[in-house]
Formats: C-alpha cells, sequence, structure tokens
C-alpha cells in the first residue's frame, strides 16, 4: 500500500492475482446436486421506507458453529462435484508443470546492494534475495516459506536503510490484511527485538540515518473482530530501533475522522515526511508533510481539501512534484514549491496529453512517465524542466511496470509482459537509453502459436469500449469456442495485459480469454472513471453484457459456452450481470465478490467503498444500490447460469459472509439442472500472499468445473514433466 515515493496505492478492492482469479462455471450434473439446506430467520431492515429481508443474516458471523456447520456442508457437496470430474487432475498436472518455472521481481538497489525477489518454481511464496552486484552470486536475505509449515505466511512489505544495514518487513499470515512488521539485519540475517503488531494498509519507511522508520495502524481489535469488525481511526506512528512497540509515538491522528487514512513516507534526501490522506477508496486526497529538521515542527497541511488526486513523485530541495488530475482528468505533472505554496505559484511540468497519464517516478533527474494507450503501456521520458528526452522501447504492445529508483541513480528496472509473454525483466540505463535483459523466463508455452487483438465494441448507451481477445491463431469463428470473458470495471484500475498460467493453460485447452476495460476503471482516466461509479454503476453492468454479446454476434463463442469471471469488485460485477441477464451466460463464477450491497460497508474496511459504489445511508444512492445488488436481485424459479462461488475463510477484505448469503439465496432460488455451488478455501484471505499450492489447486478446480459445464469434452492438455530446479537463481 506504501512506495517510497509516496505515490500511494489507497486501498481497493483488487484480488491479489487479477488474471489468474478466474471463473468457471459446472456443466450439468449427472444427478440432481442436493443442496444443504440453510435455515432462515426473520430479520426485516428498513431503509427509507423499503422493507428488505435478511433472511440468511445469520451467516454473517463467522465465528458460529452453525456457520462452521454450513461452510463444511457446503464444501462437502461441491468437492464431492469437483471430484468427479475426470479432467480435474490433469488440469492441476498441467497447472503444476507450466508454473514449474524460475521467476524473478524487478530489481531495487540501496546501500550499495541490489534487492529482488526469485521464486525456483514451486515454492509457494516467492524469497527475497540481495546481492552486491548483478552479476554475483546472490544469498537469501528473507524465505517466507520457511515461517509456516503450509505455506501460508507471505511477505507483505519492505523498506531498507539507506545505509543497506537494516531491512524492515511486513508479514501476512493467511492471507490477512493484518500485517506484522520485524526488523533483520541484512549481514548476518538475523532478526533484531523489534515487532510491530495490528498493521493495516501501511508500509514502513526509514529516516536517512535508519534510526526507525514511519507506520500506520488501527487499535488492536478482539479476537472475535479481528477480520469482520469495521476499520476506523487509523493512526500514523513512529517507532525508534530497539525498542517496545509501546514507546512508539504517534505522529498524527484524528479522531474528528473516523475513516481517514494515513500514509507516511520520508523523501530521498530525509528532510521531510510526506503525508498522503486517503479517505476510502476515492482518488481524491489531501497531502500534508512534516520538516524533519526542525524536532518541533508540526504537520503542515499542503493540499487541506478533497478536491483532487495529488500523488507525491518526489522532492528537489522545496520543490514537490505530484502527478494530479487537478484541471487534468487524465493528468499531469506539477511543481509545488513548499515555501511559496499558494496556487498562484505552482507550475506545470508535464501538461496532460491525449494519454491517460498512469505513473510517475524520478530517477537520474529525470521524470520517468507510463501512460495507458488504449490499456497499452507507452513510457517517456522528461527532464524537471517538462523538455521531452526520449521515448522507451519496448518489444511489442503489452504492459511494463517499474522504473523505481532515486533522483541519483543512473539506472532503474522495469519489467514488460503481455497476455501470451511472461513477464522479462530488464535493466534501462537512464544515460544512454539503453535496454538490456536482466532475467527472462523459461516457459514451457508456445507463446507463438498465440495472438491478441484489441477490438473496440459499442455498449447500450453508444459508448465506445475496448476490449482484449486472445486465442489460438487461426480460430475459427464458428460460435462454438469455449470462451472466459473477465472483467472489474472499478476503483480507477486499469486492466492491463499481463501473463498469466491459468490463462495459458485456458488457452491450451482452446479456451478464448476476452477482457474488456470497463468503465469505472482507470483505462482512460478521472471521466471514464466517474462514469462507471456510484450513481453510474449500471454502465460497467452494461459494457460487461455488451462484450458478452458482441462476442457472440461476431461468433467467438455461444451462451452455451460463454463464461463470466472476475474477484472483488470484479465479482460483484459477475453477480449483478449473472443476475441481470442469467439467459446470456452459460457459466459464471463471483470470486471473493461484494454481493451484498446494503450491508457492505458495515465489515471491516467497507465504508471505504461508498466512494466508489455510493451509501445504503444515501436514500438516492440506496435506490441504485438496491436495483443491482447481486444478493437482492436474485427472483425464485429461475434458472441461472451454472456458478460456483469462490471465497476464503481469512478474507478479511470483502468478509466470505458476502459469499455465503448469496450461495444460499442462489440455491434457494435457482430452478433447473445447472450446479450452483460455493468453494470455500482455508487459511486463504482476499488473494494476495495466497501460497502457490492452494493458487494451483483453486484454478484446476475452476477449469474442471468450466471444462465440465461448458462441455468441453476431454481437452488435449499438454503434460511434459517439469526438470528439477537447482535451488540457485540463475539468469
Amino acid at each position: 500500500m506504501f512506495t517510497r515515493h509516496q505515490r500511494v496505492i489507497r486501498f481497493a478492492l483488487l484480488p491479489g492475482l487479477i488474471l489468474c482469479g478466474f471463473a468457471v462455471s459446472l456443466v450439468q450434473a449427472a444427478a440432481p446436486v442436493v443442496y444443504p439446506k440453510t435455515q432462515k430467520v426473520e430479520q426485516i431492515d428498513d431503509y427509507h421506507g423499503t422493507k428488505v429481508a435478511d433472511p440468511y443474516r445469520w451467516l454473517e458471523d463467522d465465528n458460529s458453529a452453525e456457520t462452521h456447520q454450513w461452510v463444511e456442508a457446503q464444501n462437502k457437496v461441491t468437492f464431492g462435484l469437483l471430484e468427479q470430474i475426470p479432467s480435474r487432475e490433469k488440469i492441476k498436472t498441467r497447472l503444476t508443470n507450466l508454473w514449474n518455472f524460475e521467476r524473478f521481481g524487478i530489481p531495487s538497489r540501496e546501500g550499495g546492494r541490489y534487492f529482488y525477489s526469485r521464486n525456483d518454481g514451486l515454492q509457494n511464496q516467492n524469497v527475497l534475495y540481495t546481492v552486491t552486484k548483478l552479476d554475483g552470486e546472490a544469498k537469501v536475505l528473507l524465505d517466507p516459506n520457511k515461517l509456516s509449515a503450509d505455506g501460508t505466511t507471505s511477505l507483505a512489505g519492505t523498506d531498507v536503510t539507506e545505509s543497506g544495514k537494516h531491512l524492515a518487513y511486513g508479514l501476512s499470515m493467511a492471507g490477512s490484511d493484518w500485517n506484522e512488521w520485524k526488523v533483520r539485519d541484512i549481514e548476518s540475517g538475523n532478526d533484531l527485538t523489534d515487532h510491530i503488531k495490528w498493521v493495516k494498509f501501511s508500509g514502513a519507511s526509514w529516516t536517512k540515518d535508519g534510526s526507525g522508520f514511519y507506520y500506520s495502524r488501527y487499535d488492536e481489535p478482539t479476537e472475535a473482530t479481528k477480520l469482520t469488525g469495521a476499520n476506523y481511526f487509523h493512526k500514523l506512528y513512529y517507532h525508534k530501533l530497539g525498542t517496545p512497540q509501546s514507546e512508539d509515538a504517534l505522529i498524527y491522528q484524528r479522531q474528528d475522522q473516523k475513516d481517514w487514512g494515513f500514509g507516511g513516507g520520508v523523501t530521498d534526501d530525509g528532510r521531510y515526511l510526506v503525508i498522503n490522506v486517503w479517505k476510502g477508496t476515492d482518488p481524491n486526497n489531501l497531502l500534508f508533510y512534516k520538516d524533519l529538521q526542525d524536532k518541533n515542527g508540526k504537520v503542515i497541511e499542503l493540499i487541506s481539501e478533497f478536491e483532487s488526486s495529488y500523488d507525491f513523485i518526489d522532492s528537489d530541495g522545496t520543490v514537490f512534484y505530484f502527478q494530479t488530475d487537478r484541471d487534468a482528468p487524465r493528468k499531469r505533472v506539477i511543481a509545488i514549491d513548499v515555501t511559496k505554496p499558494d496556487r498562484a505559484n505552482w507550475r506545470e511540468v508535464i501538461p496532460q496529453a491525449a494519454d491517460t497519464l498512469n505513473s510517475v517516478s524520478l530517477v537520474n533527474n529525470k521524470l520517468v512517465t507510463s501512460y495507458l494507450k488504449d490499456a497499452v503501456t507507452a513510457v517517456k521520458i522528461y527532464d524537471l524542466t517538462g523538455k521531452f528526452v526520449r521515448d522507451v522501447q519496448f518489444p511489442g504492445l503489452g504492459s511494463a511496470g517499474g522504473f523505481g529508483g532515486k533522483k541519483t541513480d543512473r539506472e532503474t528496472f522495469f519489467s514488460f509482459t503481455s497476455y501470451t509473454t511472461p513477464s522479462t525483466i530488464f535493466r534501462y540505463d537512464m544515460e544512454t537509453g539503453e535496454s538490456t535483459v536482466f532475467k527472462k523466463p523459461n516457459v514451457d508455452f508456445k507463446s507463438d502459436d498465440y495472438e491478441t487483438k484489441q477490438v473496440f465494441y459499442k455498449s447500450k448507451d453508444g459508448t465506445r469500449v475496448p476490449m482484449f481477445i486472445t486465442a489460438k491463431k487461426g480460430l475459427a469463428l464458428d460460435g462454438n469456442n469455449p470462451t472466459y470473458l473477465y472483467g472489474y470495471g472499478g476503483f480507477n484500475i486499469p486492466l492491463t495485459p499481463g501473463f498469466s498460467v491459468s490463462s495459458a493453460v485456458w488457452l491450451e485447452m482452446g479456451g478464448v480469454l476476452a477482457i474488456p476495460n470497463l468503465r469505472g476503471g482507470g483505462e482512460y482516466g478521472k471521466e471514464w472513471h466517474d462514469a462507471g461509479r456510484k450513481l453510474n454503476k449500471q454502465n460497467v453492468f452494461d459494457d460487461f453484457i455488451a462484450a458478452a454479446e458482441w462476442l457472440i454476434a461476431n461468433k467467438y463463442t455461444s451462451t452455451p459456452k460463454l463464461s463470466i469471471g472476475g474477484g472483488s469488485n470484479g465479482g460483484l460485477l459477475v453477480g449483478a450481470c449473472m443476475t441481470q441477464r442469467p439467459d446470456l451466460f452459460g457459466a459464471a463464477l463471483p470470486a471473493v465478490g461484494v454481493l451484498d450491497m446494503l450491508r457492505f460497508h458495515k465489515f471491516t474496511i467497507g465504508h471505504a467503498w461508498t466512494s466508489d459504489y455510493g451509501s445504503p445511508d444515501n436514500p438516492e444512492e440506496f435506490k441504485v444500490l438496491h436495483g443491482y445488488s447481486p444478493l437482492h436481485h436474485l427472483k425464485p424459479g429461475t434458472s441461472y447460469p451454472a456458478t460456483m462461488i469462490t471465497t476464503a475463510d481469512h478474507d478479511d477484505r470483502v468478509v466470505p459472509a458476502h459469499s455465503f448469503k448469496f450461495a444460499a439465496a442462489l440455491q434457494e432460488s435457482h430452478s433447473g439442472p445447472n450446479p450452483v455451488l460455493i468453494r470455500i478455501e482455508t487459511k486463504a484471505g482476499h488473494g494476495a500472499g495466497k501460497s502457490l499450492t492452494k493458487q494451483i489447486e483453486e484454478r484446476a478446480d475452476q477449469w474442471a468445473f468450466l471444462v465440465q459445464v461448458l462441455k468441453m469434452g476431454d481437452v488435449a492438455i499438454p503434460s511434459i514433466k517439469p526438470e528439477p530446479k537447482s535451488g540457485k537463481p540463475t539468469s
């Protein structure tokens, strides 16, 4: 949630593995499915004069014995059916084999050392390495796989002191958003006594001298409420190295603003603490700072109104650089001298362009700007006056990320990927503009056999929407291709091309992968986002439905062969579309979805999502929410697509009660032979940090479900025995 340059990704509903969270459906079972009977209670709520029944309210109590029994009974039915699918083990084997390749994260540099993550192939969690020279022999700095027997403890964040002596690192257990932070001596590999708990939606940021770091946390919850209780009153603290957490200094809080959140980061020169203030998932934020040279200095409000987004890039003396959408819906770069903060003195460095400005970093005294051109990455470099220097060249159309570093660094690193090309890591020379391969994966996937096309279609109101379609070359457009239509459409988050082992296996099985860039996302800036949120949310569903209709009209697929999927906010998308147009889809899989739009704001960080969804407490917004809420849109006696809902018992982002209640109501309302199941994972959360073992198992179940319900038959799947790995990093 926090980066060195304070380009904070404010909390949003995004699963950790967006393209791997695939949705599928099951074919008609040989015999009618007998679902567990779910108890109903008399619960009626009054929303602005509208009476709404909630008969499955009791499933919100994740600690009750009754809920545990219900989960066990549902999983027994689901796994009992999945175990009967002949292709299930074959798919699991292929996923395992294909995932067994060495892969790397983007390196960073601090204190004369490089740091990067690596996975030798089938490790549950990536391992953190350090090396003094890029071509030297790297050593293991932190291996999360050794922290739990089942691989469910994951690394949630890191920050290294400028000296390269100490590493602060966060850990997540069983996929929870709650993190614990510790400190490791990099040379010896031993942990110090420092132990920070109850951290959420925060990273750590060291002071320049390495004497301590800043972080944010909530008050300690009770055991009963830690996975479901509402998170309010975020607080920013300073932890001094070698002292207990009880002595940490409270730097900033707002007792009058319970839903504000804070991310504190120290500028590269060590002079300022920059505090990003967020409210919900709204891109609009506040920006405060504190001069660390002044021991008695107060927190100064530089941006004090939630009127635009201001992403801090870096500072140059007293000049702060920002990426902002103020007076620029597709964003621009401005400079503010904090000694002359009046808006009349603000300076535009890079004006708004035709394409959407997605991110900016300051490296080698240059501004590295990343744009989205119809959801494809284009990177341009400017000097600090805004003069264009050069374009960064990529090997094709796809997504590039990274470009981190400091003002004085002569090099940076980035990754490049597409739907058919695994992520390759490049070193980029900021002086010469030359890119060289740092690490390129060797994956048992024939990328050249497949192609990605970008098409544009019209939504219900005539809006032009882009969509990526990936399939085997020479695909016959006969309406008979099994197709997976994936979407998100929310929280200003763009969907850009990226390789996924799950999608690769789907393509190998003869499937078509279709991903539209729906309104509500960040592909085209503020206006695109606003067109798909709050009172405009139905536009997102209309865009998705129009994508399905386009695929059918152009004979890529047909209703019996069309599955839809999405996770988190994308789970809401699937739930809304399958209840609005049950006739259109052959299969649906809402994953970790927000499915009860009248009570989402009452759990954990759900109140933060009202900036995108609106609030049931607002009469006008309630009407819209109630009108599309998947839980409340189910109609008794309707034949719904074959459905498998997925959730996890440690999901404290979108609590599993959403999926529990929706599954119970769907099973009650549904008529017809299509199975409607729920798969409930244990010791897992919203998606981030999920062990590879659990990822493979879940993907295998989802693809097997889809093979069965879309009647794909005996799919041809490559079966190659994975080569043993040496356990050492290689190029």
